[in-house]
């Protein structure tokens, strides 16, 4: 018995584009936008598509509506006095939104970092004008004042937190000890302590006794006034008038041998 072979009939190569391109009108219509067919002539047909609107995941990454704004506020969606929470929160919201679409997220990105760079420029300005101000206000002061001024410097700030951390030393010394007695040693030593580092730093032994001695009578007399103005229910019973009066000292030895010259 013979058999009979059927064979479903195959088209060649350049038979497919060119039926393909020659009934353009109604094939065009069933073809999305997005796809075109690149026929050429004794080639295989070639397909291209344009995935830079397409995810990974085969859904649609929107663009950034903005991208185009100059304006790196408007860019943003906030307002010119947005604080920085606001600008940063911003950010991080339309970065999660348009995460993906690689021209959206640097136009964000380059937004964030212009807004930063002029929070930056604006405070840096602020700083240098307030110097020039108050540099302007001292040369227009009385002559009094500029004088009063040259007295005063300030110093390293790895000196003032060892001055500060010697004289609170002498102050919680002299808490401790004030059930046993007066706080006496502790303001003599204190004293030379300030004489020692005006020393130091004038060169000059009647100089520095001066202010260390100037310091001491200075808060003595204030401490005096200040102490009975306190509340004796916030005082402890062994805190006399002397170890308090003493405290006020401390701070007035510490600012002399610290910021005066």
């Amino acid at each position: 018995m013979n058999s009979v072979g059927v064979s479903t009939p195959l088209l060649s190569p350049p038979f497919l584009p060119t039926k393909l391109c020659s009934s353009s009108g109604n094939f065009k219509k069933l073809v999305p936008n997005n796809v075109s067919f690149v026929c050429r002539k004794n080639a295989q047909p070639k397909c291209t598509m344009d995935t830079s609107s397409y995810a990974p995941g085969g859904g649609n990454l929107s663009k950034f509506p903005r991208s185009n704004v100059w304006d790196p506020y408007k860019r943003l969606g906030i307002t010119t006095d947005a604080s920085e929470e606001e600008v940063w929160s911003s950010r991080n919201f339309l970065l999660d939104q348009y995460a993906g679409h690689e021209r959206s997220v640097e136009s964000i990105e380059a937004a964030f970092e212009k807004i930063l760079m002029t929070s930056f420029l604006n405070r840096k300005k602020t700083k240098i004008n307030l110097k020039s101000r108050l540099k302007k206000q001292v040369e227009e002061s009385p002559p009094w004042v500029k004088n009063l001024i040259s007295f005063i410097e300030l110093p390293p700030n790895v000196i003032i937190v060892r001055r500060l951390f010697l004289f609170a030393f002498m102050a919680c010394w002299s808490v401790n000890s004030s059930a046993e007695g007066g706080p006496a040693f502790q303001v003599a030593l204190s004293l030379m302590a300030c004489i020692y580092f005006l020393y130091d730093k004038t060169k000059s032994l009647a100089r520095a006794s001066f202010i260390g001695l100037g310091s001491l009578v200075v808060g003595w007399i204030c401490g005096s006034c200040l102490v009975p103005m306190i509340p004796s229910v916030l005082l402890q019973p062994t805190w006399t008038l002397e170890l308090l009066t003493s405290l006020v000292a401390y701070i007035f030895l510490f600012a002399g041998c610290t910021f005066l010259k």
